[in-house]
């Protein structure tokens, strides 16, 4: 049986006068979809969007040609054949297109030459098929509002609520008030006949949020008709003109943006009749997400936060955009981009508390995962409350691989942050020294940053405010100055960020200002960029290759030398003994979309005559073992790296190696696998008792250098030792567990510090 995907709605604005065209219209507005067996979106039944209603295309004249131009523009590399004769099942509806005649270089079907739309004598036992080759191709990456939105100058751009009552436009974000609709570049009110809650959800996402509630529609209508009555009032002359109203809306509430609506401009017999007789503007009301509640309304319950988190965005540079993850028997794990689009990217985006998708991502925009792929074909309707109530085939059914990750971009509330942090001074827009508009004694001050406990969280929240992407560089001694020196008075001082915030106005910081070295060039500044390395460690080769040793001292000189031994090793009666070592492998990857390199230049790198290779980072990973409860009881000394690429896999080149002074570093999609084999992959546990114990190794522990995601830079395994075996199991990542199981950053942090 073949299963028929939930129509896209394009864009149709019934403008008086406009004759249907007789000819294909232009990319944004002619969709095209595959409906045939629900394992293979790249075949099926051809059918094309026209006049808001889908219908098929006939065989006659179709060939390979054509196939290849409707495959490419479907987002796949080419077309491998076409079918004839209704394989894939009878179409309902028109018949849109017959006699479709392509070269093969077009880059839409609607570029091809045709009879016209629905000027067909055919049957719909000659619905032509294609089956295009699975791969997509490089181009196709994303599918955004934009693309359904027709032509410039005939679309529906923006949405904004203009509050009417006090108490609404006192509250930021603004959630309540009369809706305007940007058409053609000015700013229209809707009216209020036959508006649906439909219609206001759809306002409410594209606005960043996740529900809408009902309005006192009475009081509102008291409010209208008191500013009507108004002699001085102006909006009695803007109402009757038909340049103030958007007619009318019809939204079934699924749809990402007011665009993919049907939308009335203006009343059927045009100018002569007033656009909206006897009614007044549609009034929303929008619920926002539990991140962007004014502080003095009540706290979510704590079991919708549970539902919330079993689905997650990771990777991302803004709020509301990432790699989405899903969580199933308790491991996260990704979701194929098969058949992902913007209405189930809106499930997802409303399930975090965002409002709906303005972009759905493909082909591992936002970096790959590592570990399953938990849900491919996910066929939402758009009012699912969570993504496990959509259809899906488990990911591993099609072949789907870590490259086809699907990602998203949610539409956000306008909290005002961005307008209350700027950088001055910078060689480039995106670095220079950090000044923020904080109040002093009620009223609003520009100021900068003092830089004590000034690091790389704080920056990454600072660029994420100024919609700069990740922090790369958090510098504490600033040669930027800025244009105003008013500015460069100290506002701020003692910022520490947890890292989630949307503003550097949310952290912790000194009541008083106090910056012991008083400014000057010690001032907070920030280097950011859009992209960013994301280094992950694999779980299951550690505890797949842990096994105990007992090393001679007369081969350990080396390792001593590098602090790679227990300090008891200093006491021994060299080289006659031996130390009990953990060795266990471990491969690193960088599944983010930068290469990880070293924070300082080969200048400052470091020769080790004993391992006779250059370490460009100090410290690179902590290997402990630890008690139950958190108390360190061992620790390996993996002091420094040589950072390589020891494999990549098919197709990408290998481009740093540490051999003869090399270019150090990871590139995006390879790994560095340090050997169990080698000096100082150990955890030296000679002093250490019989019991149960976690084993932890972290990357990057210092935050030394940036990257997109720290939550995954730590492992952790219980560990077994008997006194004469070990065993390693339940190896995870540090965020592979749900909220319950999973530390908070200040918690993670007291560990890897060993504080705890």
């Amino acid at each position: 049986m073949a299963w028929s995907p939930p129509a896209t709605f394009s864009l149709f604005l019934l403008l008086l006068g406009q004759p249907p065209p007789s000819r294909p219209q232009s990319l944004g507005t002619t969709k095209l979809r595959l409906v045939g067996p629900e394992s293979k979106p790249e075949e099926g039944r051809l059918e094309v969007l026209h006049q808001g209603q889908w219908g098929t295309v006939c065989d006659d004249s179709f060939a390979l040609q054509e196939a290849t131009v409707a495959c490419r523009q479907l987002g796949f590399e080419a077309a491998l054949t076409w079918a004839h004769s209704a394989k894939y099942g009878q179409g309902e509806g028109p018949i849109w297109l017959d006699n479709v005649r392509c070269v093969g270089t077009e880059s839409s079907l609607d570029q091809c030459g045709s009879n016209g739309w629905g000027v067909s004598d055919c049957s719909h036992s000659e619905d032509v098929g294609v089956i295009c080759h699975p791969r997509r191709h490089r181009g196709y990456l994303s599918e955004t509002v934009s693309n359904a939105l027709g032509p410039q100058g005939r679309r529906l751009e923006e949405v904004r609520l203009k509050p009417i009552l006090a108490s609404a436009k006192q509250h930021s974000p603004v959630t309540e008030g009369a809706v305007e609709v940007k058409y053609e570049g000015h700013w229209r009110q809707v009216c209020d006949q036959g508006w649906t809650m439909n219609n206001s959800r759809v306002v409410c996402g594209m606005l960043g949020f996740p529900s809408e509630v009902p309005v006192d529609s009475h009081y509102y209508r008291k409010v209208w008709d008191l500013k009507m009555r108004d002699p001085k009032s102006r909006l009695k002359s803007l109402t009757n003109k038909n340049s103030f109203w958007i007619h009318q809306v019809t939204c079934l509430g699924t749809e990402p943006h007011m665009a993919n609506c049907q939308v009335q401009v203006a009343p059927v017999r045009g100018k002569l009749q007033p656009a909206c007789p006897g009614g007044m503007h549609a009034v929303v009301s929008c619920v926002a997400g539990p991140r962007f509640h004014p502080p003095k309304t009540k706290p979510q319950r704590k079991g919708s936060r549970a539902e919330e988190l079993r689905v997650r965005l990771r990777s991302g540079a803004q709020v509301g955009e990432g790699r989405v993850e899903v969580l199933v028997n308790r491991q996260w794990g990704t979701v194929c981009d098969h058949r992902w689009n913007l209405i189930s990217a809106s499930v997802v985006c409303r399930q975090l508390g965002f409002g709906s998708a303005r972009e759905a991502l493909f082909g591992a925009r936002l970096g790959q995962g590592l570990g399953p792929i938990h849900l491919s074909e996910v066929r939402c309707r758009g009012y699912e409350r969570t993504l496990s109530d959509c259809p899906a085939l488990e990911g591993s059914q099609n072949g789907c691989q870590h490259e086809n990750d699907a990602a998203v971009r949610c539409n956000v509330p306008n909290m005002g942050f961005q307008n209350q942090v700027r950088l001055a001074g910078g060689r480039i827009p995106e670095e220079g020294l950090l000044e923020v508009q904080v109040e002093v004694n009620g009223v609003p001050r520009w100021g900068s940053v003092c830089s004590e406990n000034w690091g790389l969280t704080e920056a990454m929240v600072a660029c994420r405010q100024l919609g700069l992407g990740f922090a790369i560089h958090a510098h504490k001694e600033t040669w930027y100055w800025s244009e105003m020196p008013r500015a460069q008075e100290v506002v701020m001082s003692g910022v520490r960020c947890s890292g989630t915030e949307l503003a550097l106005q949310q952290c912790q910081r000194h009541g008083p200002v106090h910056c012991s070295h008083g400014g000057g060039r010690f001032l907070a500044g920030v280097s950011c960029m859009d992209s960013a390395p994301d280094l992950v460690m694999n779980a299951q080769l550690v505890q797949e290759t842990a096994y105990l040793e007992d090393r001679p001292l007369s081969q350990l000189y080396c390792a001593h030398e590098e602090n790679c031994l227990s300090k008891s090793a200093d006491h021994m009666d060299w080289p006659y003994g031996y130390r009990r070592l953990l060795r266990f492998s471990t491969q690193i990857y960088n599944l983010g979309r930068t290469d990880f390199r070293p924070k300082t230049g080969r200048e400052s790198w470091v020769w080790h005559q004993c391992h006779r290779h250059y370490h460009s980072i100090e410290v690179f990973t902590h290997y402990d073992l630890l008690t139950l409860n958190g108390s360190k009881v061992a620790e390996g000394h993996k002091a420094s790296f040589c950072l390589e690429d020891t494999n990549c896999p098919t197709g990408l080149q290998r481009r740093y190696a540490c051999a003869n002074f090399g270019e150090q570093g990871v590139t995006v999609g390879c790994w560095d696998t340090y050997r169990h084999d080698i000096d100082c992959q150990w955890v030296d546990i000679t002093d250490v008792g019989p019991g149960n114990y976690i084993f932890q190794v972290i990357v990057n522990p210092h935050y030394e250098v940036a990257e997109s995601d720290f939550s995954n830079n730590m492992i952790q395994c219980r560990c077994k030792y008997d006194g004469h075996r070990v065993w390693l199991h339940n190896c995870h990542t540090g965020n592979s567990y749900p909220a319950s199981a999973e530390l908070s950053l200040e918690q993670e942090q007291r560990l890897r510090n060993n504080l705890i």
